[in-house]
């Protein structure tokens, strides 16, 4: 990099080369060997904080291989050691250079298992170790957390490995594969170190250390070794068992001291409770269960006490309860309790029926301007305390009344009376009533539909009410309401991508509507795309266009959304594509097989599908592989497509690797494929060499003929050169 360059802008191309790296891990190697020279003592600091942290990344990483790890191991080592060797380095470039010689140790030591003449190597990385083991007693937490991490992929690399495999690529080394008679390694002295390295990290636990980063990242690198290396596990185990996370609490504590005593017990009780839960019979089981209930009752103790007010004592408490005594004057008695007023004559509403007062203030608040939340606290510490004869008083009261009101006859209306009758004639009964004319009878019929006011008699009864018939639902608006459905399903779908949680699929013959997430909503959609109106095309929904034409089904229209759909974000929604062509296929054959002349749907719209995704292509590309191998039937035509791909030279090679893949996995399909390899070779210069490869490995003779009719037409181009006027030649 050129000097001229502020630190802003080192920052910003070492970022692009790690979005670079992250792309292709291939250019790892390379790019790791140009920043090398950044970390040197002479550069400035925050480039070589970024460079230490991009190297410990690196070898950290799962996505490189471990084969590029080891050809970069030894020249990064170089740096580390010299790093190290530094008495005044920054803390920040330390823990970097540390967690890089972590990641890098097991790799060393299998280079050296497999590698016995490096005595270079092996001496490095021993010098290495012994700098940090060094550093580990000096240096600040945040470093020591560093190296307790590095002594922890020591003990595993220099100890006997469980009867559990590591996860990942089979990538555990231990001393199993270290052969007795190594040049190099003593499998003795390798596990004696080991041991005497783990001795070390459980003297954090086995002194009760109060600082709780060291404690909280020893226990996290110890339940790794009890994982997979059980010669470890008891020693473990015993330590801490035998660790009082609690012992800041035998002191005044600050803030800080209650803060850091609690995360020990979390952090050591956790450790505890897994151990249980992942071995139920392990011979400690017990003790374990005992120390996860003694720290548990002791935090209990230790930290909820603390919150908890002083209790009374006993004449404090004896005060009290005197003065919350209710007393009675002496001499008086209890008030008899209040009568309930009973209900006069005439009309009551419904809030006179439950009204068991007399006339007093409370009366005439409106309850209704009280908000509901307080309404509901209000009654349920009213409920809470009421006297309980009181309530069945008032209860059987209002019953009571109920049951007068339903008992009286009711009460004649002078404005609605027949006539002849006075309201206080109580002896009249007509036997009939004149009969009403013909205007009469319509003005009822006019009225009827009005909402007549409600009268007091008919204050505990509800009226009849009647919603009025929906106008008679046309085709056009049958097709609309259709159309507006399928877009709100598919706008659903949208905002269904990429859930939370996925739920797992139940099968071919699940229902459609099952759960509702977004697996249920692509399978409605294709279904109802493919099958709501199939044998139906004849007596569909049609109307006439702008052009005297017909347009066709909604199925159709469900179609054109799901393309819209899945051309937007083809690469997201690949798996919508095959779906949907997949119920397609099905529903086409299922046609073919009641009606000969049914429609075919399928090809048409896998040619639409790969008519809007092939423009859009990349060279790493895979959703093309992917979609091709994935849907149910490939044809001349669709495998045309591929062939017509291959006039954008940058994607030949996408083109021909699906075809390569169709060739080795999709047998029904190979001869086809091979088809459209050998149209390509003839028809495109550029894809000639890898064309030409497969031809060669599946088709030979079939390469070899088209080589020399491809070399006999050449011969004759100049041949049929036509000849220049006046006997001259062309040019």
């Amino acid at each position: 990099m050129a000097t001229s360059l502020s630190v802003s802008d080192h920052i910003r191309q070492l970022n692009d080369a790690r979005k670079l790296v992250l792309g292709d891990v291939k250019l790892y190697p390379s790019v790791v060997k140009g920043i090398l020279p950044i970390i040197a003592p002479t550069s400035h600091l925050e480039l070589r904080r970024w460079t230490a942290d991009f190297l410990a990344d690196t070898f950290a990483t799962p996505a490189l291989p471990s084969r590029d790890k080891e050809s970069m191991q030894p020249f990064v080592l170089d740096t580390v050691q010299s790093i190290l060797e530094n008495p005044d380095e920054d803390a920040h470039v330390l823990r970097s250079m540390i967690q890089t010689a972590a990641s890098i140790y097991p790799i060393t030591l299998r280079w050296i298992i497999e590698n016995s003449y490096d005595t270079i190597t092996w001496e490095r990385i021993t010098a290495v170790k012994t700098r940090i083991l060094q550093i580990w007693d000096r240096a600040n937490p945040s470093v020591q957390i560093c190296c307790i991490k590095f002594a922890q992929k020591v003990v595993l690399a220099q100890s006997v490995s469980g009867t559990e495999p590591r996860r990942g690529e089979g990538l555990d080394v231990s001393l199993d594969k270290v052969p007795p008679n190594h040049a190099l390694l003593d499998p003795r002295m390798l596990e004696a170190e080991a041991f005497g390295l783990l001795d070390r990290m459980l003297g954090v636990l086995q002194d009760n250390s109060s600082d709780a980063l060291v404690v909280d990242a020893t226990l996290n690198c110890l339940s790794i070794l009890v994982r997979t290396r059980p010669a470890t596990s008891n020693r473990i185990v015993n330590t801490v068992l035998n660790f009082n996370p609690l012992k800041l609490a035998n002191s005044p504590m600050t803030s800080k001291d209650r803060v850091m005593a609690k995360s020990m017990e979390k952090t050591t009780r956790m450790f505890l409770i897994h151990l249980a839960k992942r071995d139920p019979h392990h011979p400690l089981a017990p003790r374990i269960h005992q120390q996860i209930e003694r720290l548990m009752r002791m935090k209990a103790e230790i930290f909820d006490d603390t919150a908890r007010k002083r209790a009374l004592d006993l004449q404090q408490r004896e005060v009290s309860e005197a003065k919350r005594l209710r007393t009675s004057p002496a001499g008086v008695a209890a008030p008899p309790p209040q009568e309930i007023p009973r209900l006069g004559t005439g009309p009551h509403t419904l809030g006179a029926v439950f009204t068991l007062t007399e006339s007093t203030p409370l009366s005439s608040f409106d309850v209704g301007s009280v908000p509901l939340a307080l309404v509901a606290r209000l009654n349920v510490s009213t409920l809470v305390n009421v006297d309980r004869q009181a309530l069945d008083r008032a209860i059987q009261a209002v019953r009571d009344r109920l049951s007068s009101l339903a008992a009286a006859p009711p009460a004649l209306n002078p404005n609605t009376a027949p006539l002849g009758v006075e309201e206080d004639d109580d002896d009249y009964e007509p036997d009939f009533y004149a009969a009403e004319d013909t205007e009469q009878i319509l003005n009822k019929l006019d009225g009827s539909t009005e909402l007549k006011p409600s009268h007091a008699e008919d204050g505990l009864q509800l009226e009849a009410f009647t919603l009025a018939s929906a106008p008679p639902l046309t085709t056009d608006g049958a097709v609309a309401i259709g159309k507006m459905s399928i877009t709100q399903l598919v706008e659903q779908l949208k905002t269904s991508d990429d859930p939370a949680a996925k739920k797992p699929k139940v099968g071919f013959n699940r229902f459609a509507s099952s759960f509702g997430d977004r697996d249920s909503l692509v399978t409605l959609l294709v279904r109802l795309a493919a099958q709501s109106s199939a044998g139906l095309d004849d007596i569909s929904p049609k109307k006439e266009d702008e052009d005297g034409g017909t347009s066709v089904s909604i199925s159709n229209d469900i179609r054109g959304v799901l393309h819209t759909y899945i051309v937007d974000d083809f690469r997201k929604r690949i798996d919508v594509a095959v779906a949907w062509l997949c119920e397609e296929w099905l529903n086409d054959r299922l046609q073919a097989a009641r009606s000969s002349d049914s429609p075919i749907h399928y090809e048409k719209l896998a040619l639409k599908l790969l008519d809007g995704i092939l423009p859009y292509l990349h060279p790493q590309d895979k959703i093309l592989t992917r979609f091709l191998a994935e849907i149910p039937q490939l044809s001349p035509a669709i495998l045309s497509r591929i062939k017509h791909m291959c006039r954008d030279p940058t994607v030949v090679g996408l083109a021909l690797t699906s075809l390569l893949y169709l060739i080795m996995m999709k047998p029904p399909v190979r001869e086809l494929a091979l088809d459209t390899v050998e149209g390509i070779w003839q028809e495109y210069e550029d894809a000639r060499p890898t064309a030409g490869k497969y031809l060669a490995k599946y088709r030979p003779a079939s390469l070899e003929k088209a080589e020399r009719e491809a070399a006999s037409a050449a011969a004759a181009a100049p041949l049929a050169a036509p000849a220049a006027p006046n006997g001259g030649v062309t040019a």
